[in-house]
């Protein structure tokens, strides 16, 4: 499969990037950092994301060459669509656009594409564009790296996850020799956060809710608090991760509002209990420790319906 990528790759003049809406640091890292490479490659590039990249990770190299919708008319020989689960996701009218459509992605269930680059053993979208990229014998330069490794920093939760595999390590630990900066790009991620952040978070962590088994938890924001705390929908990134922090809590949640009678939950496990799963019952989808659905109601009825899913998951 990737060999296959690399032929058209060689073959091809012009190309879409592109990966889901609502970006984490994976979505970004390596839409910047295949875009990027492709260019040096003088190669005719478009990357796109339709939310565009969060602040907090503006410091990337050619973030500001990323767009948030396609330009009128355009056509590619092919569209890279990145780390998305499914083809909605990108939020843009691929197909139509494009001659070939590639999808590289570690999600499960992502079957979609002309070519469809799959490996849910992969820590992260990042490492498989490293692969297609040394394939192609590229020399990978400094503005490329950075994308990668901040796209397997953030995607393995600083290498706390499971998904922190030996090639996690070894891509990771390649990159630094190449000049990547580990405290640079950590400092940026983590600890260059918006005071809008910090003021929603102080108003999300009273929702703090912990199952009487204790065994699983959750945090919610509404419009109310959003609104209150002047922060925006990319302020709640990591937020799920609060309440899977409790002792004993198998299982976060975090429940956001996006409509007033509809919710977004994401889900994260600590790697006994598939949410992957879950949210898939709940018409989403996800990876088996961290997903994600939206489900119709007020945030009492949401609770109660993912609550009883919990308790049958957690027999």
């Amino acid at each position: 499969m990737i060999q296959k990528i690399v032929e058209l790759i060689h073959s091809s003049k012009s190309f879409l990037v592109v990966s889901h809406e609502n970006p984490d640091g994976d979505a970004i890292g390596s839409t910047l950092g295949l875009a990027n490479a492709l260019r040096e490659m003088g190669k005719v590039v478009v990357a796109l994301n339709i939310d565009g990249v969060p602040q907090i990770m503006s410091f990337l190299p050619d973030c500001e060459q990323l767009v948030t919708e396609l330009p009128s008319g355009a056509q590619f020989d092919v569209a890279f669509v990145l780390d998305s689960g499914e083809l909605k996701r990108a939020g843009v009218p691929v197909q139509e656009c494009c001659n070939t459509l590639v999808n590289i992605d570690h999600h499960p269930h992502s079957a979609f594409g002309d070519i469809c680059y799959l490996d849910t053993k992969a820590s992260a979208t990042a490492v498989m564009i490293d692969r297609v990229l040394n394939a192609c014998n590229y020399q990978m330069s400094l503005d490329v790296a950075k994308c990668l490794y901040l796209g397997i920093l953030s995607d393995t939760g600083s290498f706390r996850y499971s998904s922190a595999n030996p090639e996690a390590f070894s891509v990771a630990g390649r990159l630094v020799e190449m000049g990547v900066d580990p405290w640079e790009i950590a400092s940026c991620l983590y600890e260059s956060l918006a005071p809008e952040r910090m003021r929603l978070l102080g108003l999300v962590l009273p929702t703090l809710e912990i199952s009487e088994c204790g065994r699983y938890a959750s945090v919610a924001m509404t419009e109310e608090i959003l609104k209150e705390s002047g922060a925006s929908e990319e302020h709640t990134d990591g937020f799920v991760n609060y309440p899977r922090a409790v002792r004993g809590v198998e299982v976060a949640l975090f429940f956001r509002q996006v409509s007033p009678e509809a919710y977004k939950v994401s889900f994260r496990s600590r790697g006994t209990i598939d949410v992957g799963s879950m949210a898939r019952e709940l018409g989403g989808g996800g990876h088996h420790n961290a997903a994600g659905a939206t489900v119709d109601g007020t945030l009492a009825d949401v609770r109660i319906k993912v609550s009883r899913l919990l308790d049958r998951f957690l027999i």
